[in-house]
């Protein structure tokens, strides 16, 4: 019998993911403890990426067992981890999820998470997510079960709600931010750390350390200098990007974020590109600091065309007769920072820390027992243990409330294909008062999305 671990990655035509977690298996010496199943719908995008992998393999004179296919059920069973980046709709979705609420004056920089585009992704996500959690329970239901895929909240809730499989869910904003608060305070940034609760890209870290020592007092110092010039910088600002600059994080870069850190003493993951999703009644018309939020402000337009560029170069470099270049593992970049240290402390009971979205049950008072949650957890021989978090700013609280209330919306309309509880669900998200635009809104993003909303085949069009 093999001593290997078993993963199993669903969604692997992700342009980024499944490369550098390949790197990660490679680079981390750990070759003869691992099998991978890779895992795709499209054939034509499965096949590229099974290519790629075995050339970054033979790059560096390595191999262990791989399976690709495009029926999860081939490979689940006897896995000891499944992973999901699956995205139902792909880009042109995300695009829809994003233009169509803009013919109704709602703007968004992301559109994956709350508003109306998080909450029509949620609709295409979790009738797919909640099949592929069946799937678990049938062939590997002692496997670990780690989601990436958004709304990671919504599909998190609706697969523990509705079939009770204790999914977890993963995301490197944590990780991402205390980079950005190190380089903003030109400390190195594997000095920071931190650890914070709430929920996916809107999670306020409650405490933050550098070299472990408190990191607020350099934090507030390092916002004070930088008051004086705010007005000026925000006036003469012509760039907004949708990621990581070469020049150090400003105050001005995210100002609602810095905002909430100077009044509640928190700092709010992920940055303004996120958490503006989550107070849309602050931006009226997406209107942002002198400019329009996903438009010039975050533009998602170019995010989303990126994807395509990424995909194009994938493709390009699977096909190609040439090896893979050197330098090629240095250039690759991703989103799973962490995924191999996590696996290999529940491996090995090591016990360390990580962000991780599951159930409250009373670990942050005043928020529900069974809502998600986004939280530091120690990964062990027992699974998840969360820290014990002190009670959030009551202003925050209420915020994270409203939104988990929408939330609970949300997953109800997706499971049932309630026509009313989706408009429901955009009116309790707060970014539409009134019901007759909710409704029409509801009607157009079904209209948008119908071959992927089977559950809605009798609402209105």
């Amino acid at each position: 019998m093999s001593d290997r671990k078993k993963l199993v990655l669903i969604g692997a035509g992700s342009t980024v993911f499944t490369q550098r977690l390949v790197a990660d298996i490679i680079l981390s010496g750990e070759i003869d403890q691992w099998e991978l199943g890779l895992v795709d719908i499209d054939p034509v995008t499965l096949d590229a990426v099974d290519r790629l992998v075995r050339k970054m393999l033979a790059l560096k004179n390595v191999t262990f067992p791989i399976t690709s296919t495009v029926n999860r059920r081939d490979v689940l069973p006897g896995a000891d981890f499944v992973v999901t980046t699956i995205a139902v709709g792909g880009r042109p979705g995300w695009d829809q999820d994003v233009q169509v609420p803009r013919k109704h004056g709602i703007f968004q920089p992301v559109g994956d998470t709350m508003m109306p585009g998080g909450i029509s992704r949620a609709m295409r996500m979790i009738p797919q997510m909640i099949a592929i959690a069946n799937d678990v329970a049938d062939l590997c239901p002692d496997a670990y079960f780690l989601n990436y895929s958004n709304p990671m909240t919504a599909v998190c809730r609706a697969i523990r709600k509705h079939t009770g499989v204790p999914v977890i869910g993963l995301c490197h904003g944590v990780h991402y931010v205390e980079g950005v608060i190190a380089r903003f305070l030109g400390v190195e940034e594997d000095s920071m750390q931190s650890y914070g609760y709430g929920l996916n890209h809107l999670t306020l870290l409650t405490h933050i350390t550098a070299d472990g020592k408190d990191a607020t007092p350099l934090m507030r110092a390092k916002l004070d200098e930088q008051r004086g010039s705010f007005a000026k910088e925000i006036r003469e600002k012509t760039e907004w990007p949708n990621g990581i600059t070469g020049r150090p994080p400003r105050y001005s870069d995210d100002p609602l974020s810095w905002d909430i850190f100077d009044r509640y003493g928190v700092f709010p993951v992920a940055l303004d590109r996120h958490i503006t999703e989550f107070f849309p009644e602050r931006f009226p018309g997406g209107k942002y600091y002198g400019g329009t939020l996903g438009v010039d402000r975050f533009s998602i337009d170019g995010r989303i065309a990126l994807g395509d560029t990424w995909f194009d170069e994938m493709m390009a470099v699977a096909h190609s007769s040439d090896p893979l270049p050197a330098s090629y593992f240095e250039n690759v970049p991703g989103e799973s920072e962490q995924l191999m240290q996590m696996m290999q402390s529940l491996l090995n009971d090591k016990r360390h820390i990580f962000s991780v979205n599951m159930p409250n049950r009373g670990t942050v008072p005043g928020l529900p027992y069974d809502a998600v949650l986004e939280m530091p957890a120690a990964a062990g021989a027992a699974g998840f243990t969360p820290l014990q978090s002190a009670a959030l700013p009551p202003a925050l609280t209420a915020k994270l409330l409203s939104k988990i209330a929408a939330i609970e919306v949300t997953v109800d309309a997706a499971l049932t294909g309630s026509f009313d509880l989706f408009v429901e669900a955009l009116l309790t998200d707060g970014s539409v008062s009134d019901p007759d635009k909710a409704a029409s809104l509801a009607t157009d993003l079904i209209a948008a999305h119908r071959q992927h909303l089977p559950q809605f085949a009798g609402a209105a069009s």
